[in-house]
Formats: C-alpha cells, sequence, structure tokens
C-alpha cells in the first residue's frame, strides 16, 4: 500500500480527498455539538448562567460527539446511516429532511467538501508520508475552530491545548526525514508558542489599558501559540500579518456595506487559522518572494 501510494500520485490524493469528507461530515457534528457541551458545563459550573431565560435550550442527559445519534432539527426524526453518507446523501435527499421535508442547511455538505479539498492540498503539497498526515490533522482542527469562533465567537480549549501539546510533541521528532515545514526544532517550537500567546496578550491588555475594553478573547492567543508551535516563532509575523489584513479588509467592507452592527465584535479566530493555514502550505514561498521583491 506503501509503494502504491508513493507511486500514484493521483490515488493518494484522491483516497486523502474522500477521507477528507467523511472526517467533513464528522466535523459538522463537531461544529454543532461542542458549543453546546461548553454551554452544559458551564450552566453545572455556574448557578448564574441556569438563570438566564434568554439562553437556547440546551440539551439535557448524555450529548457529546458521539450520542445521541444526529437528528433533524426540524422534526428531531433521527437520521438513518444512509442518509448521513457526505454529499451523497445531501444531493439524494434533494436537499431536503426525508421525513418533514425541511431544506437541510447548505452549511453541511459545503464543510465536508471543503474538508476534503483542504486535506487533499495538503496530500498534493507534502506528498506521501507522516507531514502529510500531520498536517492534514493541523487542517482538521482549524476547520471547526474556524466555524466554531465565527458563528459563537469560542474557540474550544479541547481543541487549541491539544493542538498545541501536539506540536511541541512533534518537535521532539526533529529532525524528521523528509519533512520540510513541520517538525520543527524544539527551541523553535517551544519559542513559537510562547511568542505567539504572548503577542497577542500584549496587545490586548494594550487595548484594555488605552479603551478599557476587551478588543480579542483568551482563545486568539492559544490559537496562536498552537500555530507557534507547529509553525515556528520565524513564521508567526507572517501569520498576525495575513491575518489582521484580511480581518481588517473583511471587517470595514461588512461595516460599509451595513451587513455588521460596529458594537458587535468581529471573531479573530478564523483570520488566525486561514492565515496559519495558508502560512503552512506556503509560508517560505510567500516569505522568499517578498525578500526577492523588495530587498
Amino acid at each position: 500500500m506503501h509503494e502504491l501510494f508513493a507511486e500514484s500520485t493521483i490515488l493518494y490524493i484522491a483516497v486523502v480527498f474522500a477521507f477528507g469528507l467523511v472526517i467533513g461530515s464528522f466535523l459538522n457534528v463537531v461544529i454543532h455539538r461542542l458549543p453546546l457541551m461548553m454551554e452544559r458545563d458551564w450552566r453545572a459550573q455556574c448557578e448564574e448562567l441556569a438563570r438566564h431565560a434568554t439562553e437556547p435550550d440546551i440539551p439535557e442527559g448524555r450529548f457529546d460527539l458521539i450520542a445521541p445519534r444526529s437528528r433533524c432539527p426540524s422534526c428531531g426524526t433521527v437520521i438513518k446511516a444512509w442518509q448521513n453518507i457526505p454529499v451523497i446523501s445531501y444531493l439524494l435527499l434533494g436537499r431536503k429532511c426525508g421525513n418533514c421535508g425541511e431544506s437541510i442547511s447548505a452549511r453541511y455538505p459545503l464543510i465536508e467538501i471543503a474538508t476534503a479539498l483542504l486535506a487533499a492540498a495538503c496530500a498534493w503539497r507534502f506528498g506521501f508520508g507522516v507531514e502529510a498526515l500531520m498536517a492534514i490533522v493541523l487542517t482538521i482542527a482549524l476547520v471547526p475552530v474556524t466555524m466554531i469562533d465565527a458563528e459563537t465567537q469560542l474557540i474550544p480549549d479541547s481543541i487549541v491545548l491539544p493542538l498545541l501539546w501536539i506540536g511541541l510533541a512533534m518537535s521532539l521528532f526533529h529532525p524528521m526525514d523528509g519533512a520540510t515545514t513541520l517538525f520543527i526544532a524544539p527551541r523553535d517550537a517551544i519559542i513559537g508558542a510562547m511568542a505567539g500567546y504572548l503577542s497577542l496578550w500584549s496587545v490586548y491588555q494594550l487595548f484594555k489599558l488605552v479603551t478599557g475594553k476587551e478588543g480579542m478573547g483568551y482563545g486568539d492567543f492559544k490559537l496562536l501559540a498552537a500555530l507557534g508551535a507547529w509553525l515556528g516563532w520565524q513564521q508567526l509575523h507572517l501569520i498576525v500579518l495575513l491575518s489582521a489584513v484580511v480581518g481588517a479588509l473583511v471587517g470595514l467592507s461588512l461595516m460599509a456595506f451595513r451587513r455588521h452592527d460596529r458594537s458587535v465584535p468581529i471573531p479573530f479566530g478564523p483570520y488566525l487559522a486561514a492565515a496559519g493555514w495558508v502560512t503552512m502550505m506556503w509560508g517560505d514561498a510567500i516569505q522568499k518572494a517578498y525578500l526577492d521583491k523588495f530587498l
């Protein structure tokens, strides 16, 4: 199997794409349930949260990424196995629930396809090997972080903290044969994690001191720390620059077209995640092109 994938790039990328579709289907569950699981924990720890009458209904009983089985959000009917095949079931059902006929959000197949395309891109970029596997792992983690933060302005510790420790652990295997971007030296990973966290934490403290407001959340600090552990401190400036520029452009565009209230904060996590993924894929090439052009 190893020789087959190594010799046939197209077959290898196709298998990774199919795997990405399956993982994308599971990530839809993660994106939907993980914020609710976090709120359940908070409610159990803080009686004040339970007294908020305006809070959305939070399911009782066992509720995690495995159970209960997925249901239609409109009629509550349990989704059968054949109705849960990535993308295919969405098309076969005519984009509607098989029981009540309510429309199914296009978000589900889009996340499945996006995850598959991103995973296939990692396979194409890094080739067959351990580095490609870990690049796919990082990608799979960044997808739900992006969507959850965009929808709820929460970045789950249950994703970013393991991501941070995995990045640090990978550095213990430096140098890894064939690895050019990941599996960085332990010194670079440790400094990257520290610098990633402290850089945004410092900006947060300065902004709060000047304005009296919180400009970002602690989840952003942890996410940049995790990216620093994976990619090294040398790539942090590019991640911050890309995320800040794109975030500013999107934010200004939304306000210009009056699609966003200025009083409502814009989540920064999705831009950090996207910038981190782009940096993982083409960070060295981007920096080299910049230096060749301007220096």
